[in-house]
């Protein structure tokens, strides 16, 4: 993301409702498949990502640096994550929509009924929260050891270690589901 007019107004000041829709247009589908990692409900991954968008307009006028926002905004969502594994799956549906109609599968939730994509799933949640997190964004968002450390605000070092860690107990849990 650059800092372009477009997004500041006269100040330096973060127009709040255009970076939303920017980073929305950019990263919106990538974040409902990072959420979905974290938790099995398609429909509670897309209320993940909306309550991370709803945080991030909160506290738009705190961004002093546009380039810093999608390593902030993963950072919400992976939190909203935990929080909302800790808590329960409904938490976030219920306050901010109505009951949904059951929508037809999509084709990620299809690729996820892949009996060998369930099972790294099923491995990959069933990690501590840390290395989960470390995986998902350097692994799946293919994210550098920098910029996940940026996003979980760790050392370069712990998010090797998580790494290294995480990716050994999934060879283990993966070698004893065979």
């Amino acid at each position: 993301m650059t800092t372009d007019g477009a997004l500041a107004t006269a100040g330096g000041v973060v127009d709040a409702d255009a970076l939303v829709a920017d980073l929305f247009a950019q990263e919106g589908t990538s974040l409902v498949r990072l959420a979905r990692l974290f938790c099995d409900d398609r429909n509670a991954a897309e209320d993940l990502v909306q309550e991370a968008f709803i945080r991030l307009h909160r506290s738009a006028g705190l961004i002093r640096d546009l380039d810093r926002v999608p390593a902030f905004l993963r950072s919400i969502l992976i939190n909203l994550a935990r929080d909302h594994n800790r808590r329960g799956l409904m938490s976030l549906r219920h306050r901010h929509t109505a009951d949904r109609v059951t929508a037809p599968p999509e084709p990620d939730d299809r690729a996820v009924a892949d009996e060998e994509s369930e099972a790294v799933l099923v491995a990959l949640r069933s990690l501590p929260d840390r290395q989960r997190a470390c995986l998902v964004l350097h692994y799946y968002e293919e994210l550098s050891i920098a910029e996940v450390a940026e996003a979980l605000d760790i050392s370069k070092n712990s998010v090797k270690t998580h790494c290294r860690r995480g990716l050994a107990s999934l060879e283990s849990r993966l070698e004893e589901s065979e």
